[in-house]
């Protein structure tokens, strides 16, 4: 095979994936989130007591917060979700105090109910797939996830009837 036949890759440029609420640089030591109160030091969000001279910004959760753009979808449908609906809640609830004690980047921004139908959007991907992970482990039923935008969004679908 001759230099003429050998196959050429694609030459098309890979345009680059540009995430607004991803941290581009490093904060200054130490910054903290005008909102919520988190601290950014050492290379991470934290709950600490934010220093008198911290320099202040507006932290990535509370930003996608502000512009009510979730990166964590969940569906929660089915007769079981609206004869368990407390009970559900409050695990949603417990697994949020679990998570953002810990990263202060995952949060639950809002739970819609409607019927047998309730939507709950997170500030973070991680949240948003240990929700459903813990409704199936707790209820059973039919438990789907799908990625978006290169794993920076999730969306996570649980239905039991």
């Amino acid at each position: 095979m001759d230099k003429s036949q050998v196959a050429r890759r694609d030459r098309l440029i890979q345009e680059e994936r540009h995430d607004t609420y991803q941290e581009r640089g490093k904060w200054p030591d130490p910054t903290a989130c005008s909102e919520c109160g988190a601290v950014f030091l050492e290379g991470r969000w934290s709950w600490w007591e934010a220093a008198p001279n911290a320099h202040a910004i507006v932290c990535p959760a509370c930003q996608r917060i502000k512009d009510a753009f979730p990166a964590g979808i969940i569906e929660i449908r089915g007769r079981f979700f609206d004869s368990h609906r407390e009970e559900i809640n409050n695990l949603i609830h417990n697994l949020e105090g679990q998570e953002k004690g810990a990263h202060p980047m995952e949060r639950i921004m809002s739970i819609t109910t409607e019927g047998d139908h309730a939507l709950v959007t997170t500030t973070g991907i991680h949240l948003a797939r240990r929700i459903g992970e813990a409704l199936k482990h707790a209820y059973q039923g039919e438990l789907d996830f799908t990625y978006g935008d290169a794993e920076k969004s999730i969306r996570v679908a649980w239905c039991r009837q």
